[in-house]
């Protein structure tokens, strides 16, 4: 996303006072740097099927939401999704 600030001049111009334009890209902390895109994540199936069928999003274990639409065997798991899948399934097979 871009946003544009338009600044006003002193002197009377043609072009109705605009004297410049400075063009900033809008960094939005709530996306991060973008690596949780390139990784497959575990998400509930019954999650999945809802998403392929009503369109909405999906929450990974790590905590990514998005709408999945990339083959998920393409892309490495991400480590934090399988880590945490590592220590429900090591307390799962302890009781």
């Amino acid at each position: 996303m871009v946003v544009a600030h338009v600044g006003r001049g002193l002197g009377g111009c043609q072009n109705g006072g605009v004297t410049d334009t400075t063009i900033k890209p809008l960094v939005d902390p709530k996306l991060g740097d973008g690596s949780h895109d390139r990784f497959a994540h575990y998400v509930k199936k019954a999650d999945i099927l809802r998403s392929n069928v009503e369109g909405v999003e999906v929450v990974a274990l790590c905590g990514k939401k998005w709408i999945p639409n990339r083959d998920p065997d393409r892309y490495p798991i991400c480590p934090t999704c399988k880590e945490l899948m590592g220590a429900i399934r090591g307390r799962a097979g302890s009781d």
